[in-house]
């Protein structure tokens, strides 16, 4: 699950809703050359050439566009998201578009060297836009070195598709696959049949390591109970043969007893892994961020905690076998499913480096895992929860809350808490705030509305966060926004949706239940949540406190008029760090990239950028300079101004 659907009701346009560190010396290793900047996802790149002292005198340094708009039509533009980065692997910059094109360009111009086309259809209506945020390098250590396919590049479709590449020129690998009339590509769609084209994408990703290449994918939320199933594959990177795969419901059910029930687990669909993985080569683990199982809002039909679902799961690359679990939500009907990349990070224990895997989440939670074993670092506690579900609902008592780092979001809104821009409109939110239940993180989705806050898209997304390795600071940029989720009995689907074709109304098809999800805003189209809606906080992970918490963005695109409040905005996207203790995040909707300080989170700098910047930046050395490149493409369903450029950004 995408959280996408969360998109669709997040954009505000003022008032309308719109559907110890090291030298200089380590330049040389100032390399991106994964989606998260390296296996781990730190999003750290060792380069001090820009400086707080100095940042302010950046200026765009090239700028090209992909083309992937020139010919689309208005429909395939309503159903497009730039939230690409780039990777520099062979020399090279080396990004997908939504559309995945995948290309090559010069890292000091710009100039694009090559490019591929795998030619998708457009006339599929893909429930999460067409996003594709990136693609996977590998190098065969076997190969020679000027051997065709002696470096990979990988990439998953919106169509199912894994694509294999010869990154010197961008040809299809022949050699990987076995059917001649499509040339290094294999299937990695849905093993269940679709009920519509674009129910299932692969957004994000891959990852590569000990010579197999491993692939989630993303699912359309809240259709069917019986959804695609969120089966994650590995293929050998050179054959492209299927070598294991981890289908978490299936596999919660055979390896945890009592989480499922077993006939529940063979009509299950999703739990699947449409965020960014994280690999430990050394360890020969790779790290699932994983969702929640269908439907997001009822979960009566499959009893239990659901393990393996809405959990970090650790599995040895080799074989496909669980090495350990942690689940962050138990039986979860709030849609909280893990939405961002794992972070490996090692952290200070007794004097002692202890490594450790980072999850942010949607609920606000930042759980610190140990690697070796999935051990909470800063410990974590089971907490009773609120009760009284519908009927037929199974609902977990407790919940993991944990003890160290605090919520990075407010968890609850009180009554008479809601917030409006005057007080009519103050009025109405609390009128509103009254009908429903709202009792707090994990107050169970009712026939009267609940209030889900967090919000289905965060707290944290899938921009996931950035790790400082020196000062051991984490930086995360976090939504703060409410839903009101309304159950209505299964029979009412059809004249609800008739009756209001614009709403976000869903059949959960197979329950006894449908639901309709809105936005917590008043008559004047803004959040009755209190200002910011919008932050980026910093954790010191040395201690497992908030260092620092400031709005991200201001409503200068959001509004009939350039108005520059600082009420922080709607974010998707991610935050680098640099070694000179610099943070680039674009994120906001306000269609700017901007550097904060990592030690205070003061705004030093900001870009204009020529549209929507939701994809998180890069940063690399290339001839001695240090640049910072992101994608400005904007994403039209939230709202914010599309295009289909990359901006690089450098010191005179």
């Amino acid at each position: 699950m995408t959280g996408r659907g969360a998109w669709a009701a997040l954009a505000m346009v003022a008032g309308f809703l719109i559907p110890g560190l090291a030298g200089a010396a380590d330049w040389a290793h100032a390399d991106w050359d994964h989606y998260g900047g390296d296996a781990g996802g730190s999003r750290y790149v060792a380069a001090s050439g820009i400086t707080p002292a100095n940042v302010g005198g950046l200026t765009e340094a090239w700028r090209v566009s992909t083309g992937a708009l020139a010919g689309k039509s208005d429909e395939v533009r309503k159903r497009y998201a730039f939230e690409g980065t780039p990777i520099l692997a062979d020399g090279q910059l080396v990004l997908c578009t939504s559309f995945n094109e995948v290309m090559a360009l010069d890292p000091e111009s710009g100039k694009i060297r090559w490019r591929h086309d795998p030619k998708i259809s457009l006339d599929q209506k893909p429930g999460n836009q067409f996003i594709c945020r990136g693609v996977a390098y590998w190098k065969d250590a076997a190969a020679k070195a000027d051997a065709v396919c002696a470096s990979r590049i990988f990439m998953g479709t919106n169509d199912g598709r894994l694509i294999s590449l010869d990154a010197k020129d961008g040809k299809p690998c022949a050699d990987f696959g076995n059917d001649p009339a499509h040339p290094g590509e294999v299937h990695a769609g849905s093993d269940r049949a679709l009920t519509w084209p674009g129910e299932f994408q692969i957004t994000s990703p891959p990852v590569v390591s000990h010579g197999l290449v491993i692939v989630g994918s993303a699912i359309s939320d809240n259709r069917r109970a019986d959804a695609p199933k969120g089966t994650v594959h590995a293929f050998d990177a050179r054959t492209g043969a299927t070598k294991w795969s981890f289908d978490p419901v299936a596999r919660g059910a055979k390896e945890k007893p009592g989480s499922w029930l077993p006939e529940a687990a063979a009509k299950t669909g999703q739990a699947n892994v449409w965020a960014p993985m994280s690999v430990d080569d050394a360890r020969g683990l790779v790290f699932l961020p994983t969702t929640s199982p269908s439907p997001d809002f009822f979960g009566g039909l499959r009893k239990g905690d659901n393990a393996y679902a809405n959990s970090v799961v650790a599995l040895k690359i080799e074989s496909g076998e669980v090495a350990w679990s942690f689940q962050t939500v138990h039986h979860d009907v709030w849609d909280y499913d893990l939405p961002a990349q794992p972070t490996l990070a090692t952290l200070t224990r007794d004097g002692k480096p202890v490594d450790v895997v980072v999850q942010v989440t949607k609920t606000g939670f930042m759980f610190v895992l140990e690697r070796d074993t999935g051990k909470p670092f800063f410990g974590v506690e089971e907490r009773p929860v609120p009760q009284g579900g519908v009927a037929g609902e199974a609902l977990s008592p407790t919940q993991p809350f944990p003890v160290k780092p605090p919520a990075l979001v407010p968890q609850k809104l009180d009554k008479g808490g809601a917030w409006g821009v005057a007080w009519f409109d103050k009025k109405a939110c609390n009128a509103k705030l009254d009908k429903a239940r709202s009792e707090g993180i994990f107050t169970p989705p009712s026939l009267q509305g609940t209030v889900i806050y967090p919000f289905t898209g965060g707290g944290a997304n899938w921009g996931g966060m950035a790790f400082d390795p020196a000062r051991r600071i984490a930086v995360v940029n976090v939504n703060i926004a409410a839903h009101i989720v309304t159950l209505f009995p299964a029979s009412e689907f059809k004249g609800r949706k008739d009756a209001d074709g614009h709403a976000e109304i869903s059949p959960q098809e197979g329950t006894p239940y449908g639901m309709r999800r809105d936005l917590f805003i008043s008559s004047l189209g803004l959040p009755c949540t209190p200002p910011p809606w919008g932050k980026l906080v910093a954790v010191d992970l040395n201690d497992g406190t908030i260092k620092w918490s400031e709005p991200l963005g201001t409503i200068r695109d959001l509004a009939p008029v350039p108005l520059p409040l600082n009420w922080g905005v709607p974010n998707f996207g991610g935050p680098l760090v640099t070694q000179s203790g610099l943070i680039f995040i674009g994120a906001a909707m306000d269609n700017y990239l901007r550097a904060f300080d990592v030690e205070t989170g003061k705004e030093l700098w900001k870009g204009r950028l020529p549209a929507g910047g939701q994809a998180t930046p890069m940063s690399y050395v290339w001839k001695g300079k240090q640049y910072v490149v992101i994608a400005a493409g904007g994403h039209a369903r939230a709202g914010t101004k599309i295009g289909d450029e990359v901006v690089a950004y450098a010191l005179p």
